[in-house]
């Protein structure tokens, strides 16, 4: 079995039809958060919603030893260029439904009943997580903020994301 990563490797994609390096706010957004908690951002992108460039993305990171754990922000919303969590499940080994429920919750706080409006979601394959977010600013922070930085938080007890990692893969 392998060990625990001494830092966990990150991969963000912005999906939208409309951004670009310039317009794109959750994307930089994220990975400084990312960075600023501890962990190494790998490699970024955005990309058109397209399910099969983005499900292409995903399983190039996937192959990659040093991401464990991808976070896409944008096109989980109810419009018909949406496309990211088809996207996500067409690659999905396990889905975590947990991570929609505990985001939603969150998400109720801030925005209070629009929550619905979101299809963030969460799974696994090949050993990475896979997490679907908003692109919304709002959205984003409370995924980062509320969820993720806390799993992805060695120190978190009673259990944390990172301690997983190794033991993905088990049959």
């Amino acid at each position: 079995m392998s060990e625990v990563p001494s830092q966990v490797g990150f991969a963000v994609m912005t999906v939208s039809d409309t951004r670009d390096s310039k317009t794109d706010k959750t994307g930089p957004w994220l990975r400084e958060a990312i960075a600023a908690d501890g962990h190494c951002v790998v490699d970024h992108t955005i990309i058109p919603d397209e399910v099969d460039g983005i499900r292409a993305c995903l399983r190039k990171w996937i192959d990659h030893p040093q991401i464990h754990a991808i976070i896409a922000t944008g096109g989980t919303g109810l419009t018909g260029r949406d496309v990211t969590p088809e996207a996500f499940r067409g690659v999905y080994e396990k889905e975590m439904d947990g991570f929609a429920a505990v985001f939603h919750q969150v998400s109720f706080a801030s925005v209070g009943v629009s929550t619905i409006q979101s299809r963030a979601t969460a799974g696994i394959a090949g050993g990475t997580y896979l997490f679907a977010i908003p692109g919304s600013s709002g959205g984003c922070r409370d995924a980062w903020n509320a969820v993720l930085r806390i799993e992805f938080d060695r120190a978190h007890g009673p259990c944390n994301l990172v301690e997983l990692i190794p033991r993905l893969t088990e049959q």
